[in-house]
């Protein structure tokens, strides 16, 4: 589908999912208490290596709820006497950027000076606080814990990340704390967000396509909490630039301030049809950018890789095939994700990267006529039959594409549990070469039977 066409239909926003951040200082176990909120959730994309291993953020479903935890901590803990003020700076990002904000302090070691500052901050912020009493594998500890009623928050919940006690209590919490989120209905053909590092050139980029759109239609408030966005008209298509005035609110962002950067993607992610993520030219993939793309695929977005600052490296033929050949080892879980090399300093490829977020957006919406969905069947079957399990041949009988908006593809097989890894990725590149999808996951799902 060329992206000059219109895009399918119009759609409505959902309500964005609340946003709760963990902060605290160093080794209080916050890494611990998230991963154990993550359970045994496994990411889509989490056998490959340098995707979403040790992620910052993911989604928890609780009593019907679902919401975004972020571990502002995991991004680089600080030492020595950077502790203070790199603490603080993951307070004041989850003031900002945050719903609801998981402080969690040490039950085994008691209350220091780090604490009564944090604590602090959070008191005149008026936004929600758990305080959370970590470490508390012990009936001593958890009455230790009473001493946290001196920072003049929320009761102390004493939990232990180890050993998964009172992590029942803090999801209740959490849950009771996030406000509700009305419906916002914003009419566009496509919601495009721009994430990445700190300093990659993201609000030069947002400036430069703002300023390149005629008609501009201004800003468009979300929710009360919801970062303001831009709609522009482009090609007589409604585009929603989601979280513009995020990525104006702050300028540079000095190291060990990443927490901003942080809330401020997943939210935009959670916002966004398609993202577009910006890498710096100059500094190469970076495991942060790793990060974002495997966060961008886990939430089942469309993804643009955008390699901006191509003005400032030395170009030729050569650097541009070894910076490709970079590119495709680094993001070799998105294979299907465009690349383009621009400049938001001179212009270059805007337009370019423009479409193609345009075209990965038609891509995620578009639908594979029934029949031509057998006949894909019936080929890919007779090109490459699957392989027996334990001597028991695997049969496909049919596929059909889900009513979801996104493409998702079931088969019906007798074995489903047996479909190896190796044969879902030969369906997968099988049904993209076939029909495009480019610029977008797809998602095959395998049942058993018709029904």
């Amino acid at each position: 589908m060329n992206p000059s066409q219109p895009l399918p239909q119009p759609r409505t926003s959902a309500p964005a999912r609340g946003i709760a951040a963990i902060v605290g200082r160093p080794n209080v176990g916050k890494s611990a208490l998230f991963n154990r909120l993550m359970g045994q959730r496994v990411a889509i994309v989490e056998d490959e290596p340098g995707t979403t291993r040790d992620r910052l953020y993911g989604t928890v479903e609780w009593r019907g709820r679902e919401f975004t935890i972020v571990d502002t901590g995991g991004i680089e803990e600080p030492r020595g006497d950077a502790v203070r003020a790199a603490v603080r700076a993951q307070a004041e990002a989850a003031i900002e950027e945050a719903d609801a904000v998981l402080f969690v302090v040490d039950a085994a070691s008691g209350m220091i000076g780090v604490d009564q500052d944090v604590a602090e901050l959070l008191r005149k912020s008026g936004k929600p606080v758990i305080l959370i009493a970590n470490k508390a594998e012990s009936e001593r500890r958890a009455m230790a814990a009473t001493e946290f009623y001196a920072l003049g928050l929320s009761d102390p919940l004493p939990v232990s990340a180890l050993h998964g006690t009172g992590t029942g209590d803090l999801l209740d919490a959490v849950v009771a704390a996030l406000p509700e989120r009305e419906e916002v209905t914003v009419e566009a053909d496509a919601r495009i967000a721009i994430v990445g590092r700190p300093n990659v050139g993201k609000s030069s980029l947002l400036n430069i396509i703002v300023g390149s759109e005629r008609a501009v239609v201004g800003p468009k408030p979300g929710t009360t909490r919801d970062p303001v966005d831009t709609m522009l008209d482009r090609d007589g298509r409604r585009v929603l630039l989601v979280d513009t005035a995020g990525l104006r609110r702050r300028g540079k962002i000095e190291p060990g301030l990443e927490a901003y950067a942080t809330l401020r993607t997943v939210r935009a992610v959670d916002r966004s049809d398609v993202a577009i993520l910006l890498i710096d030219a100059t500094e190469g993939v970076t495991a942060q950018d790793l990060h974002v793309a495997g966060y961008v695929l886990e939430e089942f977005k469309g993804l643009v890789v955008g390699v901006n600052k191509w003005d400032a490296v030395e170009r030729g033929e050569a650097t541009t095939e070894a910076a490709r050949a970079d590119l495709r080892r680094a993001f070799h879980f998105a294979p299907w994700a465009p690349e383009i090399f621009l400049s938001a300093k001179t212009g270059r490829n805007v337009g370019a990267i423009m479409d193609a977020a345009l075209a990965a957006a038609n891509e995620r919406r578009k639908r594979v006529d029934p029949a031509e969905l057998r006949r894909f069947l019936v080929d890919a079957l007779g090109k490459h039959p699957p392989p027996s399990d334990g001597g028991v041949q695997l049969r496909f009988t049919h596929v059909l594409q889900s009513e979801l908006p996104e493409p998702v593809f079931v088969f019906f097989v007798n074995r489903p549990d047996a479909v190896h890894f190796s044969y879902r990725r030969y369906l997968e590149n099988e049904l993209r070469r076939r029909f495009g999808f480019a610029g977008t996951p797809i998602r095959l799902v395998f049942k058993g039977g018709r029904d």
